[in-house]
């Protein structure tokens, strides 16, 4: 499985993905560069990334917990979501995300 990641200088890298783990735990772990100060629990929002278009029906819908944490983070938009709170699975293989800016 894989995921493709849209770094801030606007390229995509193919990242291998987990089966279970958090996107955001991927994103970190291959050393692009999301924060994630709070480690997934949902307590921040420092991995926010932009779902791609194509991909936003197929992501879970987010929790309560997940759009109060979003009105707390910059340049929000429809597809905004928080990489801690998705969970890799088979039906995201593929899946493409870009990082919010900072």
């Amino acid at each position: 499985m894989k995921i493709f990641v849209t770094d801030h200088d606007g390229i995509e890298h193919e990242l291998k993905a987990i089966d279970g783990w958090q996107i955001m735990e991927i994103i970190r772990d291959e050393g692009l560069s999301i924060k994630a100060e709070c480690g997934g629990s949902c307590a921040c929002a420092t991995c926010h990334v932009y779902v791609d278009e194509s991909w936003v029906a197929r992501v879970p819908e987010k929790s309560e917990e997940e759009a109060d944490m979003l009105d707390l983070a910059f340049d929000v938009q429809d597809n905004s979501r928080l990489s801690c709170q998705i969970d890799m699975t088979t039906n995201l293989d593929g899946l493409k995300v870009t990082l919010a800016p900072d």
